[in-house]
């Protein structure tokens, strides 16, 4: 009887191409996602990775961590730290994930993080995901970052960012997404993400009125909760943002580009952090700060925007917005080019955006946990034209659309990352 079992995967070096990296690291493991700590943990510890800077701010949330990570290091930066951000996923290129000082780094520095990381790994199997966080963390310990940022990936308890020994926890939000790996019950969802608090440190929770099971957590530990509407307050005031915690007021903020709960809730971890920062270092940063693929404006006649919207709760945020934009200009159609992955709430999703949306055009993603346009369009009750992937979908509402329409990109990381990506390709 013949051997039918794998070859053995070459194993690239630290001079490898990055491509020939993720050939392997995507055939490494037998799951994308494989939640729990003790593998990559083992890993981490080997490899002197948990404690990778001296301050480390651990961020998790359903909606909104990347525009408060993006906050953060935005004031960070203008206070003169060396700062560094792990994200995920990425739109158009890995190098994406791992910004220092905001900035992408090269392609030879990743491959040598990922040999580091292989010569540490031994016989411990890690997923793609494990692996990437291991070599981001390798990476910040070897740029000496003083500041880190971490995006949790998935939940927060069982990620694989938890392992490493942070300085102040942030929740942005809480609702109901990812089914499949964190259930639907609120209060469940809640602990998960809670279960990245710490004994005795700051605990931040942007989001009013969560789940019981977030301050039981915070209790139970002895974790210094902030919860949002308490500890720290906030409101907008025409132009301009006033932020409040116990006796310390700041007002006449300016409007950052990205969600003000998100602003808020960074500076309330900003405050708690220990860090050497001026009225004057926030005032700037919240006026610099971007993040690509929120609100993300392309061109103006017509306006192109991409927004990463996926889930009910941001796509709610990003109605408003739509809704906001014809106080302050003349809006004609809103052409919504859309493609989701079907384990999405796609029906509540689209329901939030059908009274912003003039013209659709549905596209399918590829893929295992793709949707098709197909089921977009019975989603939607649409029978007009759909389309094979989202640049298709991007192209006819481009051409559809007069100057004053607005052009929206949404539904996944995956439709902007692809839309994002043709839009570069065409400007070099």
């Amino acid at each position: 009887m013949s051997d039918t079992s794998a070859m053995p995967l070459s194993v690239p070096s630290a001079h490898s191409p990055l491509n020939d990296w993720f050939t392997y690291l995507e055939n490494l493991h037998t799951s994308a996602i494989d939640l729990g700590l003790e593998r990559v943990q083992a890993v981490g510890d080997r490899a002197g990775l948990r404690k990778p800077a001296p301050t480390v701010i651990t961020v998790a949330g359903t909606n909104g961590k990347g525009s408060t990570c993006a906050i953060l290091e935005s004031i960070l930066l203008q206070a003169g730290y060396t700062v560094g951000v792990y994200s995920s996923p990425h739109l158009v290129r890995y190098n994406e994930r791992v910004r220092v000082n905001g900035a992408e780094l090269p392609d030879h520095e990743h491959s040598q993080a990922f040999a580091a990381v292989e010569a540490f790994r031994e016989t411990t199997s890690l997923s793609f995901f494990e692996f990437g966080t291991l070599a981001a963390l390798q990476l910040f310990k070897m740029h000496q970052v003083e500041v880190l940022v971490l995006e949790v990936g998935l939940g927060g308890r069982l990620d694989a960012t938890n392992i490493v020994d942070h300085d102040v926890s942030v929740i942005t939000s809480l609702a109901i997404d990812h089914v499949d790996w964190l259930g639907d019950d609120i209060e469940v969802i809640g602990y998960e993400k809670a279960g990245i608090f710490r004994a005795d440190k700051p605990a931040i929770c942007g989001q009013p009125n969560p789940p019981a099971s977030v301050a039981a957590h915070a209790d139970s530990i002895g974790a210094e909760l902030y919860q949002v509407g308490y500890q720290y307050t906030y409101e907008q005031s025409g132009e301009t943002w006033n932020w409040k915690c116990g006796a310390f007021d700041m007002e006449q903020l300016p409007l950052p580009a990205l969600p003000l709960p998100n602003a808020a809730t960074a500076l309330m971890a900003l405050g708690v952090a220990e860090l050497d920062i001026t009225d004057q270092h926030i005032v700037a940063g919240l006026a610099k700060v971007r993040l690509a693929g929120r609100m993300e404006t392309v061109s103006d006649q017509p306006l192109i925007l991409l927004d990463v919207a996926h889930n009910p709760h941001s796509a709610h945020y990003l109605a408003r917005q739509l809704k906001a934009l014809k106080n302050i200009r003349e809006v004609g159609q809103i052409h919504g080019v859309v493609a989701m992955l079907k384990d999405k709430d796609i029906a509540s999703t689209l329901d939030e955006m059908r009274a912003v949306i003039n013209v659709w055009y549905p596209a399918s993603l590829t893929g295992p946990r793709a949707a098709s346009a197909q089921q977009l369009a019975d989603h939607l009750n649409y029978s007009g034209q759909m389309f094979g992937e989202p640049v298709q979908a991007y192209q006819s509402a481009l051409a559809a659309a007069q100057p004053e329409d607005v052009v929206i990109v949404f539904g996944s990381f995956h439709t902007v990352g692809e839309v994002s990506a043709h839009i570069q390709s065409t400007q070099e």
